[in-house]
Formats: C-alpha cells, sequence, structure tokens
C-alpha cells in the first residue's frame, strides 16, 4: 500500500550500524525498529530489565528488497551513465507501461529499442528484450527481477510519470540476502533524520522500516517522545458523534468516564475545536457521571456549562500542577499554564460552585520536594479552595524517561547519580523514597486539611486512612476529594461488597 509522509525532522542520538550479508549497511538510532522475518526488532534492547525489547541480533534475517541502485560513475567514454538515465526515463515517460507488476518499454523504432537495451544493461539492470512477431514491428523490452529490479530502476531512473512507478499491492519477495551480519556501536552521536507516515512504515536503504519511539501514548500515532509529544496534537473531530452512539447503546451502563487520564481534553486544540462541550452535553444527557482532569486553564470557559451538568449528574474535576517556582516551571514545562494560572483556576472552579481536588504532580526529587517547597505548594493549593490533594513522586516509563533523562543532565547534571539510583528497578521510584514522601507531606496534608480521600469510584482507589502516595491510573491509586464524581454512602458500600464477592472487579475508568 502507499503512504504519505507526514512530517520529517533532525535529531542527534547515538548512532549503530547494522551490516545486511548483501552488503547493506543501515544507520539508525538504538530505538529504530526494522521488520525481521520474527516481527518488528528495535536494533538494541535487552532480555530483562527497562530496556527489555525485541531486538536485531546476527540470527535475524530482514524483510525488503535488497539494496538499490548505487551511485554510479560517469563513463569516460559517451555515452555517460547519466545520459543513459536520461534516456531511460524519457523512453518509460514516453513508451512505457506496467501492467501485472511487469514493466515494459515499447518501440517500433530498432536503433531505439538497441540503446534503451544497452543503457539496462550498461547501468546492470536485469532487462531482456521479448522476442515477439507484432505486425506493427513493435519491440518490448521488459525489466525482469520483480519489485527489487522495479524500485532500482525508479530509484536510479526516477521517471517524471508516476503511474509506472507505484509498487502498491506488490508482494515483497525478494531473493536478497538480507541476514544481519553485524550490529554495531559507532561509539559518537551524530545527526538522523526521523519522518512520519501514514502508515508508520517505509522502505529504507531496500528493507522494511518503522519509525517509533515516544513519550507514553504518543509512540502509537508513530511520533517522537520530544518536540512531537509538546507540539503535535491528533485531533478525533468526531468524538461528540462517536460519543453519541456509544452512549446509546442497550449495553451502556452508565459508568464513570474519566477524561484526561491519558490526554489532557483542554489543550490549545481544544480552543479551535470546542469539542468538550459536546462531550459534556452528551455525558449528561445520558445519565454518565464523569471526572475531569486538567492543567489547562480553557476550562474556565466550560465553568457555567459544568454547573449545569452537575445538576443532571455527579461529575468530578482534578487540576494537577507540579511546580510553584515560576523559572523551574519555564524550563520543564514551557507552554504550558503557570502554577499560578492553575491556582487560579481551581479558584475559579470552587467559586462556581464545583468541587475540586488537585493531583500535586510529579514531585521532583531534589527539585520539588523540600519541606519549604512542599509547605508553600500545599499551603497555595488550600487557599485555594481545593477540597483534597493527592502527591504523586515522578514516574517515568519509557519514552518519558529518554527525555526527562536529557532534560536533567543538561539542567542539573549534579542530580543525575541520585535519580539513577531512585529509579534503578525501572519507572517507579524506590519504595524508600515513597515512604520518606508520605511521611512527610501527611502532616502538612492535614494541617490544611486536604487529606481527605474521594467519595467515589475508581480502579484503585484506596481505603480510607491509607496515606496518598499512588500514581494516578496504576493499581495502588488515591484520588483527592473533588477529583471523582460523588458516589451516595449506600453505593460506595454495595460497591465494596461487590468487589469483595469478584476478584476481577470491572473497569470503572473509561478513556476516550
Amino acid at each position: 500500500m502507499t503512504t504519505d509522509v507526514l512530517a520529517h525532522w533532525s535529531t542527534v542520538k547515538p548512532a549503530h550500524r547494522v551490516r545486511l550479508a548483501d552488503g547493506t549497511e543501515l544507520v539508525a538510532s538504538g530505538g529504530h525498529r526494522f521488520l525481521s522475518a520474527r516481527g518488528w526488532k528495535h536494533v538494541t534492547g535487552a532480555m530483562t530489565g527497562r530496556d527489555r525489547r525485541p531486538y536485531l541480533t546476527t540470527d535475524d534475517e530482514l524483510l525488503g528488497l535488497g539494496r538499490s541502485a548505487e551511485a554510479q560513475v560517469a563513463w569516460p567514454t559517451a555515452p555517460t551513465s547519466s545520459w543513459q538515465r536520461g534516456l531511460l526515463a524519457g523512453i518509460v515517460d514516453a513508451e512505457g507501461s506496467r501492467s501485472r507488476h511487469v514493466l515494459r518499454i515499447s518501440n517500433a523504432d530498432d536503433e531505439m529499442s538497441s540503446w534503451t537495451q544497452g543503457a539496462f544493461d550498461d547501468l546492470g539492470l536485469d532487462a531482456v528484450p521479448e522476442e515477439r512477431d507484432l505486425a506493427n514491428g513493435v519491440r518490448n523490452v521488459r525489466l525482469r527481477g520483480g519489485l527489487r529490479e522495479h524500485l532500482r530502476f525508479i530509484h536510479l531512473v526516477d521517471p517524471a510519470i508516476r503511474r509506472t512507478c507505484t509498487v502498491e499491492g506488490t508482494a515483497v519477495n525478494s531473493d536478497a540476502d538480507l541476514r544481519v551480519v553485524a550490529i554495531e556501536d559507532l561509539g559518537l552521536e551524530m545527526p538522523m533524520y526521523d519522518i512520519t507516515t501514514g502508515t508508520g512504515d517505509f522502505v529504507a536503504n531496500g528493507v522494511i522500516s518503522h519509525n517509533c519511539f515516544a513519550r507514553g501514548t504518543h509512540e502509537w500515532l508513530e511520533l517522537d517522545t520530544g518536540r512531537d509529544f509538546d507540539s503535535q496534537v491528533v485531533v478525533k473531530t468526531n468524538v461528540v458523534d462517536v460519543l453519541h452512539r456509544e452512549l446509546g447503546r442497550p449495553s451502556w451502563r452508565r459508568e464513570h468516564v474519566a477524561l484526561g487520564t491519558n490526554t489532557d481534553p483542554y489543550q490549545r486544540a481544544e480552543g479551535r475545536y470546542r469539542l468538550m462541550p459536546g462531550v459534556i452535553s452528551a455525558l449528561a444527557g445520558a445519565g454518565t457521571p464523569f471526572s475531569i482532569l486538567t492543567k489547562g486553564t480553557l476550562l474556565r470557559r466550560d465553568l457555567p456549562l459544568l454547573a449545569a451538568a452537575s445538576r443532571d449528574v455527579p461529575i468530578g474535576l482534578g487540576v494537577s500542577m507540579a511546580i510553584l517556582d515560576g523559572e523551574l516551571h519555564e524550563s520543564l514545562e514551557p507552554g504550558v499554564p503557570s502554577p499560578r494560572a492553575r491556582l487560579e483556576l481551581v479558584r475559579a472552579i470552587t467559586d462556581a460552585g464545583l468541587s475540586c481536588g488537585v493531583f500535586l504532580a510529579p514531585v521532583l526529587p531534589g527539585l520539588t520536594d523540600r519541606l519549604a517547597d512542599l509547605h508553600a505548594t500545599i499551603a497555595a493549593i488550600a487557599e485555594a479552595g481545593s477540597g483534597g490533594v493527592t502527591v504523586v513522586p515522578l514516574h517515568l516509563r519509557p519514552g518519558a524517561r529518554e527525555w526527562f533523562s536529557a532534560w536533567l543532565a543538561r539542567e542539573h547534571p549534579q542530580l543525575v547519580p541520585r535519580y539513577q539510583q531512585l529509579y534503578r528497578r525501572g519507572a517507579s521510584v524506590a519504595p524508600e523514597y515513597r515512604r520518606w514522601l508520605a511521611a512527610r507531606v501527611a502532616p502538612l496534608l492535614a494541617e490544611h486539611g486536604l487529606d481527605r480521600r474521594a467519595g467515589g469510584s475508581a480502579r484503585g482507589t484506596m481505603a480510607a486512612g491509607a496515606t496518598p502516595t499512588g500514581i494516578p491510573g496504576d493499581d495502588d491509586a488515591d484520588f483527592p476529594v473533588g477529583s471523582l464524581p460523588a458516589v451516595p454512602r449506600a453505593a460506595t458500600a454495595a460497591a465494596a461488597r461487590a468487589r469483595t464477592a469478584r476478584a476481577a472487579a470491572p473497569e470503572q475508568l473509561t478513556l476516550l
């Protein structure tokens, strides 16, 4: 199938060379993927630990077409190779055809057919004359070698008329020896170029390749972990129509729908597309309780609509903020609402008569976990009117880990050894740090009356009395008061009995 190049950008990364048995050499980052006979494989990886992922070994064989045409050296006497390429490009545009994946050039002029055959031969392309006794004297020159040779011809000759260049629908069959014979760390960083295509896949130097390295869910969209995550937003403009359809299903049980647990619904793009008013109205109209977690101050626009919806269904509103210090915020979160703006959002929500909980997340070891900083931040949240606070230490999933580590090494290199120690086990901070942070924030939350738990329901909601140290969305998650739709006490007790009776409770947080 065909795919369009949607974006491209340059980066600098550690380089690795992959050498194949047919002489092909590919230089790529360790996170780049190629299609092998045993599925997609990264250039480098590990069997265990945080770097665990499928990776190339010398037992692998890549799928593809083999090497494309190499650069040609001009012949010392005429005709030159550039002249021959021009001849073939012109004759293909004028007399070429492609049928059933076979390229032919037809001409009734014997001399032209001879020059055509000679150009094919001199350029190393596998073409043969077809012996046909046609009444009109037309002779055909046919390019053999299947898809591999056809692509070599396209790369070498580059015809202007593209209908003879398409390979859509052609099976990838090749006799090229694409066994991996070596993977080498080049020991240096060098410029590399990333592209995004419609399918995510493309042919790179004769092998099927795939670009996929991202922060969190951005890798599902074939976008990169740094600039793309910060600047590229894919908008599902039909979300309201789809939501109406799903909410109208007889099987829908009006379960809690959580917005913002994966991507922020009030990013800048919402100002243009105005999707959330339709989402809010659809959920309220269907009698479906919902919650919103955001750092976007654009939510203020919809406060009248949310206040009206709260009279029909239970709703919860959560605001996330990580940093009170303006300078650190600009360094780590450029382009997003400031901490002060988010505190004003909390105040506006509560002034509208709605409840609101705050996720103080993530707490950055050595940067935002000093007692004075935590006290100032929690006091400011309480003054803004929040009903509760959940304090969450930094969580470094693959993708986010690489991006944050680069920022830390650049801005605070003295902290790198400490982070390596704290996150030695993977994405979650070491248990001893969790316990230390919980003990530090517990009296501060109690002092300001922010240690209450949500009365709603969600996967991972902790029992009363537990310390708020969970990662939202994980099994040990805790949610502050106001962030979840309120559930009547009787319903809460019934839900607790149901969870006790069933080992596998149904999911109650639905991601849109």
